[in-house]
C-alpha cells in the first residue's frame, strides 16, 4: 500500500482558499491557489495530500448538499481536475474526504423529503418520523449526527443510498484519479457499509487507500483486511503533546508500547496509522505546546513512531490557533508559505521517514525511558534507527547498550559517537542510524 510509506499533508479546501463560511453561489475559481503551492508542499517533502471536503455544501463542506459537484466557492470540477492533474504530474498522491455518515440540510435528497414528505421517493434515504418535529420545525423528525440538526443522518443499510455513493466514488476515481478516501466519522458508520465500501474501491482501483477518523474505540474494529486500510491515531495524538505539557515522557511511550510493542497483547502492531499533532478540528499545536523549544521535537517523534505521518498547512512553520477562537481560526488562509528552521526539520524528517524501511515498518522498543527523556529503537531487517529526545533545559547523558559504537545523525549527517554515554543536548532530538 502506497500511504504506508507516505507523507501525508492536509488542506482544509474551503479555509485555505479564504472562501466564505455561507455557501453564497458565486461561482469562484478559488481552488487553483493549490497549484501555487505545490512546489512548498514538494519541498516540506509531502508525497501526499488529503483534501477536507472539496463538494458542495451550506457552509463548512461537512453539509454536503451535493457529491458530484465541486463546491462552487471553490470553482468547478473541471478546475479541481486541473489541480488534481497538476498534484499527479509532481507524483504526489491524493486523498478526499467521504463525508458519507451524514449530509447537510441543503442535500437535494432530503429537500425532496421536506417538500413532498410521505410521497418523497427518498424517504428512506434517511431516518425519518413525520410523526414528530425537528428544531427548524420541518413538521417532520430526522435523525442528526449526534444532535446536530444541521446534519442529516443517511441511511447506509438502504440500497439506493449505498449505491449513489459508490457513484459519486466512482466519479471520483474516473474524473480526478483520486488515490484514497479520508472516511469522515468512521467510528460510528455502518460496519456493513465500510465491509462494501473496501470491497467497491478495490475493484474499481488497485492499491485504492482507505482511511478513517476514528476518535475513539478499537481501530481493529474497522482497521482490517474487510474495511479500512489505516485510521486517525487520536490516542497518540493525545500522548504527544501532553507528554511535553506535563513533562512526562511515559505518557507517549506507554501509548507507543501498548499499541505496537513487542509482547502479545499489543492491541495495532503491523497497523499503519494516520498520526498527527494537529488538524483542522483541534488547537494548532504551536498553540497547544507550553513551550516552543519542543516544536521540532515533537515532530521527531511523529515522523519516527509507526505510522504515516501528516503535516496540517500551516503548522510546519508554526502557525498559531486556538480551538477557543473557533473552527474558523484554526482553518485560516495564509498569502503564501513560509519555509523557516521549522520546516526545514520537518523537511529532513519527511525525507528520512521516506526513505527507511525500519521507520515505515519496523518494530519498536524503549531502552531509555525518564520523565524528559526517551530514546526509541525501530528496526527492520538489517536497519536499526534510534530516536532520541532530550526535553530539558539541561544536557542528559543516557548510559545503555547502543549495540554498536557509533551512529550517523540522520538530521545533520554528523557521526555519533556512543562511547562514554550517550550525551543528549538540551531541547534536542537525534535520528541515529546505527553502523554494523
Amino acid at each position: 500500500m502506497w500511504a504506508y510509506e507516505s507523507v501525508f499533508y492536509q488542506i482544509y479546501p474551503l479555509g485555505f482558499c479564504d472562501a466564505p463560511f455561507e455557501n453564497d453561489g458565486v461561482l469562484t475559481n478559488r481552488i487553483e491557489k493549490v497549484k501555487d503551492w505545490i512546489v512548498h508542499i514538494k519541498k516540506v517533502g509531502a508525497n501526499a495530500i488529503y483534501f477536507s471536503p472539496l463538494f458542495e455544501s451550506d457552509t463548512h463542506g461537512y453539509n454536503t448538499r451535493d457529491y458530484r459537484k465541486v463546491d462552487v466557492r471553490l470553482g468547478t470540477n473541471d478546475d479541481l481536475k486541473d489541480v488534481c492533474k497538476a498534484l499527479h504530474d509532481e507524483g504526489i498522491k491524493i486523498v478526499f474526504d467521504g463525508v458519507f455518515n451524514h449530509v447537510g440540510r441543503g442535500f437535494w435528497a432530503f429537500q425532496d423529503v421536506l417538500k413532498n414528505r410521505e410521497s418523497s421517493p427518498y424517504r428512506y434515504w434517511f431516518n425519518i418520523d413525520f410523526g414528530g418535529n425537528s428544531p427548524y420545525n420541518d413538521g417532520l423528525w430526522y435523525e442528526g449526527w449526534e444532535g446536530h440538526y444541521d446534519l442529516v443522518k443517511l441511511n447506509l443499510k438502504n440500497e439506493e443510498v449505498v449505491n449513489h455513493i459508490f457513484e459519486c466514488v466512482k466519479l471520483w476515481i474516473d474524473e480526478f484519479e483520486i488515490d484514497g478516501l479520508r472516511l469522515d466519522v468512521a467510528y460510528m458508520i455502518d460496519r456493513d457499509f465500510l465491509r462494501r465500501l473496501r470491497s467497491y474501491c478495490d475493484s474499481l482501483k488497485a492499491d485504492f487507500a482507505l482511511i478513517g477518523e476514528m476518535i475513539h474505540g478499537d481501530y481493529n474494529q474497522i482497521v482490517n483486511e474487510q474495511m479500512l486500510h489505516s485510521a486517525t491515531n487520536y490516542e497518540c495524538y493525545k500522548g504527544l503533546y501532553s507528554s511535553f505539557n506535563s513533562m512526562n515522557m511515559f505518557e507517549i511511550c506507554h501509548s507507543l508500547k501498548n499499541q505496537f510493542g513487542p509482547e502479545n497483547w499489543c492491541r495495532y502492531r503491523g497497523l499503519h496509522l494516520l498520526s498527527f499533532v494537529d488538524n483542522h478540528d483541534v488547537s494548532r499545536i504551536a498553540s497547544t505546546l507550553t513551550n516552543e523549544r519542543h516544536l521540532p521535537l515533537i515532530y521527531t517523534l511523529l515522523f519516527t513512531m509507526p505510522g504515516m505521518p501528516c503535516v496540517y498547512y500551516g503548522s510546519e512553520w508554526g502557525a498559531k490557533a486556538s480551538k477557543s477562537e473557533g473552527d474558523e481560526a484554526l482553518r485560516a488562509s495564509f498569502d503564501k508559505p513560509v519555509f523557516n528552521e521549522l520546516t526545514e526539520h520537518i523537511a529532513k524528517l519527511s525525507e528520512i521517514k521516506k526513505a527507511s524501511k525500519a521507520l515505515n515498518y519496523g518494530d519498536i522498543t524503549i531502552p531509555v525511558l525518564t520523565n524528559k527523556q526517551c530514546i526509541i529503537q525501530r528496526r527492520f531487517e538489517d536497519e536499526r534507527i534510534l530516536i532520541a529526545i532530550n526535553a530539558d533545559a539541561e544536557e542528559y547523558v543516557a548510559h545503555f547498550d547502543a549495540g554498536c559504537g557509533e551512529a550517523v545523525n540522520m538530521l545533520n549527517g554528523e557521526r555519533y559517537d556512543f562511547g562514554g554515554g550517550s550525551r543528549l543536548a538540551p531541547y534536542t532530538s537525534y535520528v541515529l542510524k546505527c553502523e554494523k
